[in-house]
């Protein structure tokens, strides 16, 4: 039976750290790191979240995690005064278009409802 807990220490941090060689280079454009997140280290954090209860806890972890990938491939900006700073949430949120993780995950759930609505009665 599955937990509600999710361990966001290694497992999904991990995820990042298998491909992050890919995410760090600047000779690689932010367009393809976002494709390259989407196809490797998005499936490898929601495994298994077709099933999982998302409680305001993990939905936080999830989010967390998505905005701390952001930051590492958008890296800091320079301000008009010459600054650097990290990247906002609301900025964020304006790059992913509200495709964001939790999206993901809903969109993953009825898919498999729709898998599971036409399965057969004797399975």
């Amino acid at each position: 039976m599955l937990t509600d807990k999710i361990h966001l220490d290694y497992r999904t941090y991990g995820a990042y750290h298998v491909y992050k060689k890919i995410f760090t280079p600047k000779l690689i454009s932010r367009n393809v790191k976002l494709q390259l997140d989407n196809m490797l280290s998005r499936p490898t954090v929601t495994y298994a979240s077709k099933t999982r209860v998302l409680k305001a806890n993990v939905i936080n972890k999830l989010m967390i995690f998505e905005r701390w990938i952001m930051r590492k491939i958008f890296g800091p900006t320079r301000t008009d005064d010459g600054y650097w700073r990290t990247i906002t949430n609301q900025e964020i949120n304006e790059i992913l278009k509200g495709q964001n993780i939790i999206g993901f995950i809903k969109k993953q759930r009825l898919n498999w409802l729709g898998h599971f609505e036409r399965m057969a009665e004797d399975k």
